[in-house]
């Protein structure tokens, strides 16, 4: 047990945000015309990233196609609620330079990009992340790459478009136990994101042995060298979940081949999304931690944790 006095990791501090850093970073996404995911989905963390300089880059718009109840993200024409499905925004070609500039102004080592869910994209918005991903891994000094993507409605080509981008990280989340899928993510299916993260473990794995050897692309095609990828997800917990279920998520990213999750407490970002079942004790996500360990899973969990929190120290 952690006595009062002691240390806590640096990354289970919450720290207030320093505001002309705030400011600055604010004004370079601004001026370059960029959706972050901090914004958009109101994370906690939000006032940290940005004061250090860093930040999620949403693509493909701000708007979704999809109506998930735990996600402030908005949904439909002009961020108002529509139905699944409805088309958004015109993809915006510039957009992967953008990012890419974004990047290299901040000095970021590591780059995480997501998107909003676009199921009226005949590909899920996949070349757009593949264009953005060729976009920063072009430029200099060297990077690294982390996608968090979204299902592609089971699409296996969309995924391998992603994957032929070469990112460094493959994450798609979870999010939630199977049982509470049906509420909290109504068009998707746990086992759809399981499968996903399935295919995507066995690419990063034939693509980049332990030799670093030559490495194809999903078609089979050569490539260059480089390091095995890394397959991530996250979980949100306090939306009715017992600790058990975790537990068996935790033992089905083994089995999946995952190598990184991410769990976090789920906190009410609207009054339209689902309320918080209970609020889980710092104890327990110690516990998921060193289930993960003993699991051979890299598992970082604290109740503000996001999928894309310093998701560089996670490399």
């Amino acid at each position: 047990m952690t006595s009062i006095g002691a240390r806590k990791p640096d990354w289970l501090k919450v720290r207030p945000p320093r505001p002309r850093a705030f400011r600055a970073t604010s004004r370079l996404l601004e001026d370059l015309s960029l959706h972050t995911v901090c914004d958009e989905a109101r994370c906690p963390n939000k006032g940290e990233c940005f004061s250090a300089g860093t930040a999620t880059f949403l693509i493909l718009g701000d708007a979704c196609t999809r109506n998930c109840r735990f996600c402030a993200v908005g949904q439909g024409a002009a961020g108002g609620r529509t139905r699944p499905g409805r088309p958004t925004t015109p993809v915006d070609d510039d957009e992967p330079r953008r990012v890419a500039a974004a990047a290299r102004r901040l000095g970021l080592g590591h780059v995480v990009v997501t998107s909003v869910t676009r199921d009226d994209l005949p590909d899920g918005g996949a070349r757009q992340f593949a264009a953005t991903i060729r976009a920063l891994l072009a430029g200099s000094p060297p990077l690294t790459v982390e996608v968090l993507v979204p299902d592609f409605g089971g699409s296996e080509a969309a995924l391998a478009t992603v994957l032929n981008g070469r990112p460094d990280v493959l994450n798609h989340n979870l999010e939630t136990v199977p049982r509470l899928h049906a509420t909290v993510r109504p068009q998707a299916a746990y086992e759809r994101s399981l499968a996903l993260l399935r295919r995507a473990a066995t690419w990063a794995r034939a693509v980049a042995p332990e030799s670093a050897a030559d490495v194809p692309d999903v078609d089979g095609s050569s490539g260059g060298s480089a390091p095995r990828p890394l397959v991530k997800t996250g979980l949100m917990v306090g939306l009715g979940e017992t600790d058990a279920e975790v537990d068996a998520v935790l033992g089905d990213c083994v089995a999946a081949g995952v190598d990184l999750v991410t769990i976090g407490q789920y906190l009410q970002p609207t009054a339209a999304c689902l309320p918080v079942a209970r609020y889980v004790a710092p104890a327990r996500f110690a516990a998921w931690e060193r289930i993960g360990a003993t699991l051979g899973l890299r598992v970082r969990a604290a109740p503000f944790v996001r999928s894309s929190y310093r998701a560089g120290e996670l490399l």
